[in-house]
């Protein structure tokens, strides 16, 4: 099995307290301080916490680490969840382990669900939930059929969810990016050129992503601007094979 990278911020916490803070969840990647330093940089507050988002009691684990890095502000309410939590293990049904399946379902869909779940408490009416899905839901992409269940499920999710927590104002998404220039595509795809070509020659628009250019989609949904839009898979693909 060819293995990707799992993402090193996973779920992003909006915190009301006069002002957004951003929570910034990770791993056990040093890179959340970065992610930290760019939002305080900018004149934003931020913190970072680590949680395994593989662990069987993912749910309760994640908000107790939360309320540890948190300290005075764990009683705010949280404005805006977003699941970017991804392990992408590439490879065909036949070099698919048990183990690695369940492993990836656990962080891609078992994960989002329980921390929404344990969350629910936490979240403020008229909130939002951003989840970040894959443009892989609705193209045949033999050699991460794992990864496109997982991301289905995570599609599957966003529409009773948002019909479930509607009477709260709470708003529920999700956004559909293609291949992103990111760390979890790193070792697959930086320094090939000519794959960034083929996959870029693939989007309407050209080029594959960056991630600003999804961030600035779950920006949107994440903001008052986006109240009346709910229950909607947002593609974000630059037009990936249309």
């Amino acid at each position: 099995m060819r293995h990707g990278q799992e993402k090193s911020t996973s779920v992003l916490i909006g915190i009301d307290v006069g002002g957004r803070t951003v929570a910034v969840h990770y791993r056990q990647d040093s890179d959340a301080a970065g992610v930290v330093e760019k939002i305080t940089a900018s004149g934003g507050r931020a913190f970072s916490f680590a949680a395994d988002l593989a662990a069987p009691d993912t749910g309760t684990a994640f908000w107790a680490a939360y309320d540890a890095a948190a300290g005075p502000l764990r009683d705010a309410p949280v404005r805006v969840l977003v699941n970017n939590a991804g392990i992408s293990l590439r490879g065909t049904i036949e070099e698919f382990s048990a183990e690695d399946f369940a492993r990836q379902q656990q962080v891609n869909d078992t994960a989002p669900f329980l921390i929404i779940q344990a969350g629910l408490p936490r979240l403020a009416d008229g909130g939002r939930i951003v989840n970040v899905s894959s443009g892989a839901t609705r193209v045949a992409i033999p050699d991460i059929i794992g990864y496109t269940m997982t991301k289905g499920a995570l599609d599957a999710l966003t529409l009773p969810l948002a019909q479930h927590l509607g009477p709260r104002g709470i708003t529920v998404n999700a956004v559909v990016p293609a291949t992103i220039d990111t760390d979890m595509n790193a070792s697959w795809l930086r320094g090939n050129s000519d794959l960034i070509a083929d996959l870029g020659a693939q989007n309407a628009l050209g080029r594959i992503g960056e991630p600003e250019d999804v961030a600035d989609v779950v920006g949107l949904l994440a903001s008052h601007d986006a109240r009346w839009i709910t229950g909607q898979l947002v593609d974000a693909t630059g037009g990936f094979r249309l």
